[in-house]
């Protein structure tokens, strides 16, 4: 099967230099499974937030390169994220490979969950698997959008695991509870605040 991975790879750079790689190696148990269970594996996340279309210093090749030495075999960086080298890309590839396409914000479309955008995106693949906690609030067509066009769509274990905790610490909290969230930006917390307030 031909899966599509959703992934937080959005780490901290400096240039090319990965400073902090704790969210991939967060991924890292969902691919090493889909691996052993013979899958093509394609990785897609976004890094930082490019203004208009590709730029180098938002490159996931730094994040590939990272991968490779955590899986121990080579991530394939794809040159998009769609279009037709991707699909070959894809389709050309063995059972257990790992291909990290380009960062999804190269397109506007990405943020604004655009289903031309989506379907090209979700083309290639068979199923869909999220494992990306921190950007699954996000109604984008890299997190929400492939839903639409890939079935299976699951969670991966990190995914699956936050969500445990989450819903762990507010059904069986001691209450009153306090809550710490960060993020770098307050409006989009804002839904999840109303949320916990009503727990």
């Amino acid at each position: 099967k031909k899966v599509l991975i959703r992934c937080d790879v959005n780490v901290p750079l400096d240039g090319k230099t990965i400073t902090d790689d704790t969210r991939i190696r967060s991924s890292m148990p969902t691919i090493e499974y889909l691996v052993s269970k013979g899958a093509i594996v394609s990785v897609c996340s976004h890094l930082g937030r490019p203004k208009d279309g590709p730029e180098d210093k938002f490159s996931l090749a730094p994040c590939a390169a990272r991968m490779t030495e955590l899986l121990g075999k080579e991530v394939k960086l794809a040159p998009d994220c769609i279009g037709d080298e991707v699909a070959a890309l894809v389709n050309g590839a063995a059972e257990g490979d790992v291909i990290m396409l380009e960062n999804t914000r190269f397109y506007k479309e990405e943020t604004k969950n655009e289903p031309e955008f989506v379907e090209k995106l979700a083309a290639p693949f068979d199923l869909f698997v999220n494992d990306a906690f921190g950007t699954a609030h996000r109604a984008h067509a890299s997190t929400e959008g492939v839903t639409k066009f890939l079935s299976p769509a699951v969670s991966g274990f990190l995914l699956a695991k936050e969500l445990e905790y989450l819903d762990g610490a507010i059904s069986n909290g001691e209450k009153p509870m306090a809550a710490i969230v960060g993020g770098s930006k307050v409006s989009s917390k804002i839904t999840v605040l109303d949320a916990l307030l009503e727990k």
